[in-house]
């Protein structure tokens, strides 16, 4: 049997946390069960109940200027900046995924498309355009049933809607003249038509009777279409500028506008004149009805959702102070089969809301429309900093470039989206899921650090500020606990102590109520600050202070001010013991310090460029074996700089014990990986020494966007871990199960599982199988199983083997009749193998005629082969399972080259034969014959005497 594969260091990407939206269109089946969103060039299909990722459309190579997708979800329609509508068929496989189809690509307009409209049946496409053409399309057909054109402005809003049976009759026999309000005179100019319109049927008039399509414009303007008179039969023109949203209610036989003039507007559906007018004191983005009509929700740049009575015109919702520029909405989706309001904000975030309704309203505005119930952040940004939160892992902090700080969910599960999703029964959490935001910086957050229990949390940013959150998850509470003001530049460094209190302390049983002894943070500004924390919040004051705008968080002191380094301070550590603390700078330096006193107590010398990070061994250590001797794994400290190295250094001397080298660019973060247990070994075997073999590994990451596994004690870089394209800021490591999460400034955050285990066990079986398919493949040529050895000889790579079968058996002393190869059994196993095998035997017949020694096996076996295939079999063999193999035409290609230089070698051969053959007669015919040679010589006593010419 094989004996047990040595342990190799592996890791795999098993879940990321990627991008879905980077602004642009967004768009949602009826269902709510595909989200289309735009990812630069591409588009990208979303389950919204789960963040299951379901489908990805690359792009033409220009940026995506709109998308839709059809009510029902069976066709998605991209247009992009090259003037190209492509129109995908979307099928649903069993797992979940969707299989996308392009089943058309047009060129709709001669400028780029900019709103797209499907009416309700899925059938009608509205394509506006920059010119002010709008364009309406059978999706199925794919071509052009109307064409609207109006003046050169570009179409900014469109929608399909029908009116009632009876208003439709009505319309149908009224005359043009007979309309009146505040259409334009032009309203019974017919436009051109054109495409395929001159087909339309008599069943297409009748269903188009009721049909309608608004439009709105960049001028403010707002006309309605007739789909079946084909011509505007109404032209509204009340707003100033771009009108953003539409929408019809059948109920209330109204119809409302929403434009950027900070207006909305409700028509009468009948007369099309105006029924009110509001100003909403905001830039409109988004406007419908909810609540069969009688509500009115908004969208727009102040970042709420607000809401208005239909018939009154007045707002239920109290008001409320604006958010910030990035919160503002810049569209909303909603109509009436959707569980919720889907908004988009300009930090692409994707904000979900309860519909409201009149009933709710009138009981409590503020509790059910103010925030949204679910966030869906469609891009993290450049992720700067990460880590788990709580004593269980299930959360992680993200600083992704931005003020807050993000809170994901680490825990729940992917379900395949195959029965509907129950949004009024509440959300289940899945992995991945936005939870919630550390909102009180006022700039981008550069740092952050978590105490031992993982509810406290604390975090530095560019407002010169630090900050310590209280996480309690139970009570879906993140709130600022402190703030430490006193830095004059960025604090760019956290640390807290990590020192686990004993079990039966107070600390141990209720982490929440007692929060972390210190906080060190250290700046651009070149010192560093121990601060005491307060034992008690004063939340009244902090209230009151987040209410007003303030910077929020009880009062703190700084315990002792340090002027540490010449440059900024880049990152702080504090031992397990919490006695010391290390602080890494841009310097080129890295200095240990006593946590009470704040005195230097060594200064680690080395690094040619800044160190970007530094940590310290975690408690449990072993001994590492240095160039000087062996050093208490304990008292040892990981540092990576700008020079594209990492040291090791040991405390009681602080020398550096080791290098590492590998990375082709900066070093900006390393993490030491969980150290198994020696009990936890499975080949421990009461071994004394070994502690000594126990793995002592760390992770780091670096500018050139990997992330490297080393081994602290030999120094080797034991695998690489590839799956980002740009700089790996953050990394850091689940302490239970030695997942590295890295997060990069791609938007991407990677979770790499540790599957050395796994790695090993699959060797160990590989092995182990490879040795019985030997000694099977030894008995199957014994026993003359022709079929059995030459399949799995092919399987398992044996040419020499293989060879050797086929040589027995073209050489064979008694060739069977009929045999092209000999032996008629090997004629049937050539005669019935599959296009794969027949691929690998052609490999090994290429290779075997190249020799002159094995060529004749192998054009005796490749003519054997050649005789039980047609030529259009051995032509068209599909290869795509070959690992790593050149084309089939380049096999049969060197077949020919060496078959056609052995054919010229016989020939040559039988050339010279011919020429020896010659020789021979001559010398025949110039030579005597053998009678008139062979004399008797009687005088010699009879002795035979061969006489020379």
């Amino acid at each position: 049997m094989a004996s047990k594969q040595p342990l190799n260091t592996t890791f795999k990407v098993d879940k990321t946390i990627q991008p879905i939206f980077t602004g642009g269109a967004v768009s949602l089946d009826n269902g709510a069960k595909i989200l289309a969103t735009t990812l630069g060039e591409d588009a990208v299909l979303t389950d919204p109940s789960n963040g299951r990722h379901i489908a990805k459309i690359e792009g033409d190579g220009e940026q995506i200027s709109t998308l839709t997708l059809t009510p029902n979800g069976s066709h998605l329609i991209i247009c992009s900046r090259s003037l190209t509508m492509k129109v995908f068929a979307l099928k649903t496989n069993q797992d979940g995924s969707i299989e996308p189809k392009l089943a058309r690509s047009v060129k709709p307009h001669t400028t780029p498309v900019v709103v797209l409209a499907v009416d309700r049946t899925s059938t009608l496409l509205a394509t506006g355009g920059a010119d002010g053409t709008i364009k309406v399309w059978d999706i199925a057909g794919g071509y052009v049933t109307h064409t609207f054109r109006g003046p050169s402005v570009l179409v900014s809003a469109l929608h399909f809607f029908e009116v009632a049976a009876a208003r439709a009759n009505e319309t149908e026999t009224e005359k043009p003249s007979s309309k009146k309000g505040n259409m334009s005179r032009q309203q019974d100019v017919e436009n051109e038509e054109e495409g395929s319109a001159s087909t339309t049927t008599t069943t297409t008039t009748t269903t188009t009777t009721r049909f309608r399509l608004a439009s709105g414009s960049q001028d403010g303007k707002v006309r309605v279409w007739d789909l079946h008179k084909r011509k505007a039969i109404a032209h509204l023109d009340s707003h100033v500028s771009d009108v953003q949203g539409l929408d019809y209610c059948p109920e209330q036989q109204a119809v409302v506008s929403g434009s950027r003039d900070k207006t909305i507007i409700w028509w009468d559906a009948r007369s099309w004149k105006i029924r009110k007018v509001v100003p909403c004191l905001e830039l409109v983005e988004a406007v419908g009805f909810a609540d069969q009509g009688r509500l009115t929700y908004l969208a727009g740049s102040k970042g709420v959702l607000r809401v208005w009575d239909t018939d009154t015109g007045r707002e239920l919702t109290k008001d409320r102070p604006a958010k910030s520029e990035l919160e503002g909405i810049t569209r909303a989706i909603y109509h009436a089969e959707l569980p919720f309001i889907l908004c988009v904000q300009a930090d692409f975030t994707l904000a979900m809301y309860h519909p409201p309704t009149k009933a709710s309203l009138s009981a409590s505005a503020e509790a059910t429309v103010q925030e949204p119930f679910r966030r869906i952040s469609g891009t993290h940004d450049e992720i700067i900093d990460l880590a788990y939160l709580l004593p269980d892992r299930s959360l992680m902090a993200l600083g992704t470039n931005a003020e807050e700080v993000r809170l994901v969910s680490m825990v729940g599960t992917e379900s395949k989206g195959d029965d509907a999703y129950d949004w009024a029964a509440g959300e289940s959490t899945y992995f991945g899921q936005d939870i919630g935001l550390l909102k009180g910086h006022e700039d981008i957050v550069l740092a952050m650090d978590v105490d031992w229990s993982g509810h406290w949390i604390a975090t530095g940013a560019k407002d010169n500020t630090a900050r310590l959150w209280r996480v309690d998850p139970a009570n879906q509470s993140f709130t600022c606990y402190a703030t430490f003001t006193g830095h004059a530049e960025s604090v760019g460094a956290v640390g807290l102590p990590k020192t686990v209190p004993p079990e039966s302390s107070a600390q141990f049983k209720d982490p929440l109520s007692h929060p972390p002894p210190f906080l060190l943070t250290g700046s651009q500004d070149q010192t560093v600050k121990k601060w005491e924390i307060p034992r008690q919040q004063q939340q009244a004051q902090q209230q009151q202070q987040q209410q007003q705008g303030k910077k929020g968080g009880s009062g703190s002191r700084a315990l002792f001010t340090r002027k540490a380094h010449d440059k900024d301070i880049n990152a702080i550590d504090v031992h397990p013991s919490g006695q010391l603390f290390a602080t890494a700078s841009q310097d080129k330096t890295v200095k240990i310090w006593s946590a009470a006193e704040g005195e230097v107590q060594g200064i680690l010398k080395g690094h040619r460029r800044g160190v970007w990070s530094v940590k310290f061994a975690p408690g449990d250590t072993p001994i590492i074996q240095g160039d000087e001797g062996p050093v208490a794994g304990k008292g040892v400290v990981l540092t990576g700089s700008g020079d594209k190295t990492i040291k090791l250094w040991s405390l009681s001397s602080y020398s550096c014990i080791r290098t590492f080298e590998g990375h082709s660019n900066s070093v900006l973060k390393v993490a030491w990986l969980n150290i198994p247990r020696a009990d936890d070994k499975s080949s421990s075997n009461n071994n004394n020494n070994n502690n000594n073999k126990r793995p002592i590994q760390f992770a780091s990451a670096a500018g050139d966007g990997l992330v490297k596994v080393w081994d602290a004690q030999s120094g080797e870089c034991e695998c690489t871990l590839d799956n980002h394209i740009d700089r790996v800021w953050a990394v850091t490591v689940h302490p239970g199960d030695n997942t590295i999460v890295s997060g990069s400034a791609d938007s991407t955050v990677c979770f790499w599982k540790d599957t050395s285990t796994e790695t090993q066990a699959e060797a160990t079986q590989a092995a182990r199988k490879l040795i019985e398919q030997e000694q099977e493949l030894e008995n199957h040529v014994r026993a003359g199983s022709y079929r059995e050895a030459i399949v799995l000889a092919l399987q398992l790579n044996h040419p020499g083997r293989l060879l050797h079968l086929f040589t027995s058996v073209v050489t064979t002393s008694k060739p069977e009749a009929g045999s092209l190869s000999g032996v008629r059994a090997v004629d049937e196993v050539l005669a019935s193998l599959a296009d794969e095998q027949i691929f690998l035997l052609l490999l090994r017949l290429r290779d075997w005629n190249t020799n002159a020694r094995t060529a004749p096996v192998a054009q005796r076996i490749l003519w054997a082969l050649v005789r039980s295939y047609p030529a259009a079999r051995l032509s068209n063999l599909s290869v795509k399972g070959a690992r790593g193999q050149k084309s089939l035409g380049e096999v049969l290609n060197a077949l020919k080259v060496y078959t056609e230089r052995h054919y010229k070698r016989m020939e040559e051969l039988v050339d010279e034969s011919y020429l020896v053959e010659y020789t021979l007669q001559e010398m025949d015919g110039l030579a005597p014959a053998l009678d008139d040679v062979v004399m008797r010589d009687a005088e010699d006593g009879g002795r035979d005497v061969i006489m020379a010419s």
